[in-house]
């Protein structure tokens, strides 16, 4: 039996079977059974144009993305001007009524989200579907504290940054522009860090019985090993 298919707009997903006799039949399944496994990035530590480049990519690639700790990204930099920089950028309006924008987010995340979305086709149905896969977050919320965290190495800092060379940290960019939840996040997260250390201390005392027991039961079982041994097993 042959099988192939056709998914040109990702919706949905239709089978052409073919049979023995080149008889085909036409299934059209969930798309859930191929959607692809959502990654988890750590931004601390990465410079932010660099981490949004990737991202970008792999958003139009059809990859789901979370990105947390949004305000631990950094910019290359001294930060008096990238000051001058996000005021420029942030003074720039509609002349006859700002409220038509455009409108400037003062969050880390949402200054993420903005430069992904100025490296991707927004405007069409592509580059639409790409940034619905796309999750920014300021901190670490659940579920994603428990879920396992990735880091870029094309885009961290100490690998792609001179050394000596000045950096800025968006936080503190954004706590200056209006950003009002510094305090919250850093609260949580010292929240956060406490439990995970607990959490690891834990794992780290089963994990350390765990060996002691396969210790013993080897101890224990040495004769029989040897005796296994002697037929090649």
């Amino acid at each position: 039996m042959d099988e192939s298919f056709i998914n040109k707009n990702h919706y949905p997903l239709i089978f052409i079977i073919f049979d023995e006799y080149n008889w085909f039949h036409i299934e059209i399944k969930n798309l859930f059974s191929l959607v692809f496994l959502q990654i988890v990035i750590d931004a601390k530590g990465h410079l932010m144009g660099r981490l949004a480049s990737i991202v970008a990519k792999e958003l139009l690639k059809g990859q789901n993305i979370v990105v947390v700790r949004c305000e631990e990204l950094a910019i290359s930099g001294p930060y008096f001007r990238n000051k001058l920089r996000f005021q420029r950028y942030f003074h720039k309006s509609c002349v006859f009524n700002p409220a038509r924008g455009p409108f400037h987010f003062r969050a880390p995340s949402r200054m993420f989200y903005h430069v992904v979305r100025g490296m991707v086709p927004h405007k069409t149905a592509r580059g639409t579907a790409a940034m619905e896969r796309l999750k920014v977050f300021d901190g670490i919320p659940a579920p994603y504290d428990k879920l396992k965290r990735n880091v870029v190495p094309e885009a961290l800092r100490v690998l792609r940054l001179k050394p000596g060379r000045k950096y800025t940290a968006l936080k503190r960019v954004s706590s200056e522009f209006g950003w009002k939840y510094q305090d919250v996040v850093e609260k949580l997260e010292a929240k956060r860090k406490v439990k995970a250390q607990a959490y690891y201390e834990k794992k780290k005392a089963v994990l350390n019985l765990k060996a002691k027991a396969v210790e013993n039961a080897n101890a224990s079982l040495k004769s029989v090993n040897e005796t296994i041994a002697k037929f090649g097993y």
